[in-house]
């Protein structure tokens, strides 16, 4: 269920020179901003769980999700390049679990490091917040990876449908509608990092039994989803 050569392929799309610049954009400001922070106010947990949760958890990790999950397969399937790997002797589940670690790789390399490192800048993992939201980060990684390689599937403007899904769904709804907040990979991921570092620096809307239910639930039928829409591409010719 697994493709190195897929696999190669998409790694080489996704870390071309242009996008690697937009992938490692946020992390660099997050790390930049760490060290501000630290710098004016000193090592204070509270201030790093709201930077974290702020900023890396709720804004950084979204966006690379869906920079790393739509371009895995979304710009294959929009310039219809996706036909010369279809015409390969690979199971179509395949491609799609192949791409799907890879973005989950890339997702996770790009916004867990990061995290961990600016809250080690930011308090020293002090009461367990920058081991709990890297955590955090590293389990809704699986989860936006699934969810924007599904939406790279089914529609040409899924970066679009993404940024929105992270940047108002996620960012704004999640933070501000009580019914919202239970429907967020955000929230879910948090539940676990609360688990973690205990206490009330970091706190979810969602109970963490159902956080692993809906964190799994999604990241499966996301997955399968994805594979079901990549076999309703037919080439040229098939019947």
């Amino acid at each position: 269920m697994y493709d190195p050569t897929v696999a190669r392929l998409t790694y080489r799309a996704l870390l071309g020179r242009r996008r690697a610049l937009i992938l490692g954009a946020l992390p660099l400001l997050l790390i930049v901003l760490s060290v501000a922070v630290r710098a004016l106010t000193g090592a204070d947990d509270q201030t790093a769980a709201d930077v974290l949760g702020g900023f890396a958890l709720a804004t950084m990790v979204p966006i690379i999700g869906v920079i790393a999950g739509t371009g895995a397969i979304g710009p294959e399937i929009d310039d219809g390049s996706v036909v010369y790997l279809l015409s390969k002797p690979l199971k179509r589940p395949t491609i799609i679990l192949t791409k799907l670690i890879v973005a989950i790789a890339v997702t996770m390399v790009f916004s867990a490091v990061p995290t961990l490192i600016a809250g080690l800048i930011l308090n020293g993992n002090g009461q367990q917040i920058a081991v709990a939201y890297t955590v955090a980060a590293l389990v809704s990684s699986i989860a936006y990876s699934a969810l924007f390689l599904l939406l790279g599937t089914v529609s040409r403007h899924a970066v679009v449908f993404g940024l929105v899904y992270a940047l108002v769904w996620e960012a704004l709804f999640g933070s501000l509608v009580p019914g919202a907040r239970t429907l967020s990979v955000q929230q879910w991921s948090l539940a676990v990092a609360h688990k973690m570092a205990g206490g009330d620096l970091v706190t979810s809307e969602v109970g963490l039994p159902t956080a692993t239910v809906l964190l799994v639930a999604v990241t499966v039928l996301a997955t399968w989803y994805a594979g079901q829409k990549l076999r309703s591409l037919t080439l040229a010719g098939e019947e």
